[in-house]
């Protein structure tokens, strides 16, 4: 008999699972992208749906990337007691909820607008793809920043129907912020990798070289950020404050970490990155709504 917990105990599984809590990393990019294409609070019919339309891609992208790696996960000591390996959740259950996420996001594509219904077919595709990734290619980071920068790119659509510079480069400094950090988060897995086969960077070019490039797309970050100041006119002084304290979050992420110690790997890839995204989006609101 089951006890009242036990639906709590399996959503919060469910939850675990795909990471709900890294939703935190795109999100507030692309509500940062829905305020400046529309010059002020977009409506909140769009808002809700740009949110739903975010959860259920990256839910189901979640879920791919569990399915598909599940026996990676098993072998992996560092992630061997995922739910999946685990046999909390049963294969079927995670599929099932990979293609409900997927269907919710069309669906919420469909509601923005026709250009993101057009998009969604790709976009599952490409996220999904993510996924394989590694088994083919060292260039995996770079795909994982490219699917998160989307987010700010679609946000931008959903708001004006069209596509535009701003959201571009957004999307860019996104897609180099993802990058740099997720280049740190595997060098957890370099040993693992090497003997399983799996290409990454860290693989390829070693621990010390990784964390010298994860800099440099941190800057490249920056500058990017930088540029969407100069080309949003909703965009003040406000804004250059979120980018020093941008800077410091990064700068401090980066001390976390050296060579011979990376123990620190969780506070520098979820603590400080998320207390980045949430910076840049309340800060960028200011300007906008005191603009």
């Amino acid at each position: 008999m089951q006890t009242q917990t036990d639906p709590q105990q399996r959503i919060r599984t469910f939850l675990e699972m795909v990471k709900f809590s890294h939703t935190i990393f795109a999100l507030p990019f692309a509500l940062m992208a829905a305020l400046l294409a529309a010059n002020g609070i977009p409506s909140l019919w769009k808002i809700f749906w740009i949110v739903i339309a975010m959860a259920g891609a990256r839910t189901g992208a979640m879920g791919a990337n569990r399915l598909l790696d599940a026996k990676l996960d098993a072998r992996n000591p560092r992630t061997k007691d995922r739910a999946l390996p685990a046999g909390l959740i049963e294969t079927q259950h995670a599929l099932g909820l990979t293609l409900a996420s997927y269907l919710v996001f069309i669906f919420a594509a469909a509601m923005l607008n026709s250009f993101c219904l057009h998009l969604a077919p790709y976009i599952i595709m490409i996220l999904t793809a993510y996924s394989l990734a590694k088994r083919y290619t060292k260039y995996t980071h770079y795909i994982l920043g490219f699917c998160l920068g989307l987010a700010p790119v679609g946000a931008w659509i959903a708001i004006t129907g069209s596509l535009a510079f701003t959201p571009l480069v957004l999307g860019f400094a996104v897609g180099c912020w993802v990058s740099g950090f997720d280049l740190l988060y595997s060098l957890q897995d370099i040993d693992f990798d090497q003997t399983e086969g799996l290409h990454s960077i860290p693989v390829t070019i070693g621990i010390e070289a990784t964390l010298t490039l994860a800099r440099k797309l941190h800057l490249g970050m920056l500058g990017a950020l930088f540029l969407v100041y100069l080309f949003s006119a909703s965009l003040g002084w406000f804004f250059l404050l979120a980018l020093l304290i941008v800077a410091a979050l990064l700068h401090y992420e980066h001390e976390l970490l050296s060579p011979t110690d990376l123990t620190k790997i969780d506070t520098a890839f979820f603590t400080v990155n998320g207390y980045i995204s949430i910076t840049i989006f309340v800060i960028a609101a200011l300007d906008v709504f005191t603009g």
